[in-house]
């Protein structure tokens, strides 16, 4: 038999000659019975080692088999057969206890244990953090995601909200002179739900008091290379690289860059700003851009059936906002082939300029967007992300960190006609814009992963006088402000010395540390993509005593 605990497992042997007090209860035992075995640990017959095994040199003769608990049901799906076996996520979720069971599932979430125990252990005895919890029960406040809201019984008509970061208490911590703080703390978001996000999640959350952006992102590097020497025996070379926002949108499209294959996006709105191709001059004249994304190989690999409407690289085009896709081939002979009107409007000189700035050789496969930054970028960098994986350019075992530096301050939202900010309101501009802060960088850091960002921090705001103004550049009157954030205001009144910090998103980190795709299999017990919990049928319906006590009532019936 092959007893399973959380460590692994064990061969048992029972015999009629060697062990023939436990001989028959062993042969009524069934699969995921709970068991209790007495014997004697033995090694293995030469002919018998399982190599595959940590304890593969030895087995266990029974003396005693006691039957603790039997199996009273049909099991869902088989527990101990092969991994590779599919089971659909819906049943595995269903059942997650049974899913815990497995070795997958097992060793993630002892992966998850030991990447938090080295978290601890670091900050804790090498760097002297201390830990402490924040409210989970707190006041909603503006920016950000949708808060989970939750009704006072003893105070009607009124909420608390669930925190989607401690944020604002990690700031107060600072004020009160705790100058190194972290948490492993749960937060909550109700917001739309992907592979890698769910409403509630886990962040390593940590701030600190007197240092600069140098001495957080050293500490930090430090942080993630013994986490993954720790949990993964890597050593990781330091400093990792950085790129500012600027670059890294101008390279790749985006501020999260998967930076372990190239296909480098190339701006040529200068060059395509004269072209007789009415698209790509007309989107230039009303302050759009044009790029170009060089796949070498792409004449082969990519068919024009793909890039037209109804292929499946024009649809994600269009997924991202992009109204078509043009493209351009480089024959064997140097020369440019497409179907269109790009080559017959370009002149020669404009076409050697196009082949020089993007490396073109022949075979390469030129796509281009062309409109407004935002939509080029999100087109490009989508297909950037598709032609990798399709080309097989992505090598699995590689890791590749950086930091994103030098944040836009603010971003504007055209639904709501203003500033927003791009992290969050407490962020800290670089002293040399905050005359204008509209405009200014932001001394904020994200950390990217393999493509996912990790982590996001910056330099926070801790005078009265900036923050004010930064509330007033987002669209908040003295009187909201107050209203929302007047404690911090307040206390910055009183003498903050500067800090800044971090958060982690944990989950998501140990969902990439062991290879999974989805971060609902680096929890125990997740949310699906509908913000449901299978197992406990959460969220349901309530007494509708337990609404009145609320001062609540629903305006609809639940959905069946």
């Amino acid at each position: 038999m092959d007893l399973r605990d959380r460590s692994g497992i064990s061969q048992i042997v029972s015999d009629p000659i060697r062990t023939p007090a436990s001989y028959e209860a062993a042969g009524d035992l069934r699969n995921e019975y709970v068991v209790k075995i007495t014997g004697r640990v033995t090694k293995r017959p030469d002919d018998s080692l399982n190599p595959r095994l940590p304890t593969g040199e030895v087995e266990i003769y029974a003396d005693q088999v006691e039957l603790l608990n039997a199996v009273r049901k049909q099991l869902p799906f088989q527990v101990s057969i092969s991994e590779t076996e599919s089971v659909r996520e819906d049943l595995r979720l269903r059942y997650r206890y049974l899913d815990l069971r497995r070795e997958r599932m097992s060793q993630n979430l002892q992966l998850r244990h030991q990447v938090i125990k080295a978290i601890r252990r670091f900050l804790e005895d090498d760097q002297a953090f201390i830990e402490i919890e924040t409210p989970i029960l707190t006041r909603s406040t503006p920016e950000g995601a949708r808060d989970y809201l939750v009704p006072s019984r003893v105070n009607p008509s009124e909420f608390y909200a669930l925190p989607q970061s401690p944020q604002l208490f990690k700031q107060l911590l600072m004020v009160s002179g705790f100058d190194r703080y972290y948490q492993i703390a749960r937060c909550f978001r109700d917001e739309d739900l992907r592979a890698d996000r769910q409403p509630e999640f886990t962040q390593l959350d940590m701030e600190m008091s007197f240092m600069s952006q140098e001495e957080i992102l050293a500490l930090n590097e430090a942080l993630v290379c013994h986490v993954f020497k720790q949990v993964k025996g890597i050593d990781l070379p330091t400093p990792f690289p950085r790129l500012t926002y600027a670059e890294a949108m101008e390279r790749y499209g985006s501020d999260k860059p998967d930076t372990r294959y190239g296909l480098e996006l190339v701006d040529v709105s200068d060059l395509m700003q004269d072209s007789g191709f009415k698209v790509f001059s007309g989107a230039v004249a009303s302050g759009g851009i044009v790029k170009v994304l060089p796949i070498p190989g792409g004449n082969e690999a990519v068919s024009n059936v793909r890039i037209k409407p109804g292929g499946d690289l024009f649809r994600e085009a269009s997924e991202a906002g992009a109204k078509g896709l043009a493209y351009i081939r480089v024959r064997e002979d140097g020369d440019i082939d497409t179907i269109g009107a790009i080559k017959d409007n370009l002149t020669e000189a404009q076409k050697q300029e196009l082949l020089s700035r993007t490396g073109a050789q022949p075979g390469y496969l030129l796509l281009f967007g062309a409109g407004d930054a935002p939509t080029v970028n999100k087109t490009l960098d989508r297909l950037r992300q598709v032609v990798a994986r399709e080309l097989d350019l992505i090598d699995p075992e590689k890791i590749n960190l950086l930091w994103i530096t030098e944040f836009p301050m603010f971003e504007w939202n055209a639904d709501e006609k203003r500033l927003e900010a791009l992290h969050h309101p407490f962020t800290a501009p670089f002293p040399e814009d905050a005359d204008d802060l509209k405009t200014a960088r932001a001394q904020a850091y994200d950390l990217v992963f393999n493509g996912f960002e990790v982590g996001g921090g910056s330099l926070r705001i801790y005078q009265p006088e900036m923050q004010k103004q930064v509330f007033e550049a987002i669209g908040l009157s003295d009187e909201e402000a107050q209203n929302k954030f007047g404690f911090l205001l307040e206390a910055f009144e009183f003498g903050t010395p500067p800090h800044g910090g971090i958060a982690y998103g944990l989950d998501r980190w140990v969902m990439l540390l062991a290879g999974e795709e989805s971060i609902r299999d680096a929890i125990a017990f997740p949310k699906t993509q509908q913000a449901r919990c299978l197992l406990t049928s959460a969220p349901s319906e309530v007494d509708s005593k337990q609404l009145k006590e609320l001062h609540i009532s629903t305006v609809s019936k639940p959905k069946t």
